[in-house]
């Protein structure tokens, strides 16, 4: 039986998304030089013109404990676009695989984008145009691509809120787009979730867009289908901090309407425990090979904060909802749900 101590990989990797593809699994996410704004830096270290640089970490796994790294999957698309490259995901539809994330300078002027590439692991790229307009939407990140039941994809995302009407909170909150075409938007987009309580608090006396905001923050969705129902996973609060957690909506429809209603006190699925796990988020969910058992796959900083790093847990479906065995950071056994 194959045994496991999160993290299961010890280098910086934050916004994980893991997917399985011909029975590999493949894993991409935030590296320190694209979190941090360093691109630049990088191409003198490793010789080459920043142009051709490629960004965002890409890890190959035969059973999803094991990882390893193979190269940066993404060419760099224009860099007056800016040196900030985060949470990529992948989406795979008619023989082609296509990376979806958000670039752009430090928190602000951040667009999405996607690009295209006929193998998992890249290169991939990009498309040329951006998948939200930058000028109508100045700040969106973490692209989530999903597709329902009868083939038609779908793009959650983040964006940015500034009106409190019905109590909700100013700050970054949850969208989704019928995909038009995988490098398309319909323009027909609804709002998924906005943050109502306290826990999902970013930074008070936050100077945003010229004005003064209490700022709260819900990013990082992830969508699964169980039982009928769609469930908005997203991550919650700071992500330094040890109130960022991991909790969910839940709709009829993908389209929604969602409700997050019972998660006051906290995130339900996933939070940090003093002294061992911190900001426990941005998650992706995968089958284990057994293609039974779900493990829900996500970044948190070990109790030093040196670096998010990739953890692992099992996703538990009960009647209440989705919860989570995690975070863990002792020796796991790896539940294929192998049966006699």
């Amino acid at each position: 039986m194959l045994t496991y101590t999160n993290p299961v990989y010890e280098d910086y990797f934050a916004d994980p998304f893991v997917w399985e593809y011909e029975g590999v699994y493949y894993a991409i996410g935030t590296g320190p030089a694209e979190a941090e704004g360093m691109v630049d830096e990088v191409a003198p270290v490793v010789g080459v013109d920043s142009t051709k640089l490629r960004v965002f970490p890409l890890l190959r796994s035969f059973d999803l404990v094991n990882w390893h790294f193979v190269d940066n999957a993404l060419l760099r698309p224009d860099p007056a676009l800016g040196d900030n490259f985060w949470a990529p995901e992948v989406a795979y539809c008619d023989r082609q695989f296509y990376l979806y994330y958000s670039v752009g300078h430090e928190d602000k002027n951040h667009q999405l984008r996607v690009a295209v590439s006929d193998h998992p692991v890249g290169p991939y790229q990009d498309t040329g145009k951006p998948l939200v307009d930058p000028q109508s939407c100045p700040f969106a990140i973490d692209p989530h691509p999903f597709r329902d039941d009868d083939g038609q994809w779908y793009l959650f995302h983040a964006r940015d809120f500034l009106d409190t009407e019905g109590g909700v909170r100013a700050g970054t909150a949850l969208v989704v787009d019928r995909l038009q075409e995988m490098t398309k938007l319909a323009g027909d987009e609804k709002v998924v979730l906005r943050a109502r309580s306290d826990w999902q608090r970013f930074l008070a006396n936050r100077l945003m867009y010229g004005e003064i905001f209490d700022w709260h923050t819900l990013e990082g969705p992830c969508v699964r289908k169980h039982e009928g129902r769609y469930y908005c996973f997203y991550s919650g609060g700071r992500w330094e901090t040890e109130n960022y957690g991991v909790d969910y909506g839940v709709a009829d429809n993908v389209m929604g309407p969602y409700s997050d209603a019972g998660n006051e006190t906290g995130p339900r699925v996933l939070r940090s425990v003093p002294g061992h796990v911190m900001g426990p988020g941005h998650n992706s969910i995968v089958f284990a090979p057994d293609d039974k058992i779900e493990y829900i796959v996500y970044h948190a900083w070990p109790k030093n904060m040196a670096a998010r790093q990739m953890y692992l847990d099992k996703l538990i479906w009960t009647p209440d909802g989705p919860s989570c065995e995690g975070p863990t950071w002792t020796l796991q056994t790896l539940d294929a749900g192998k049966s006699e």
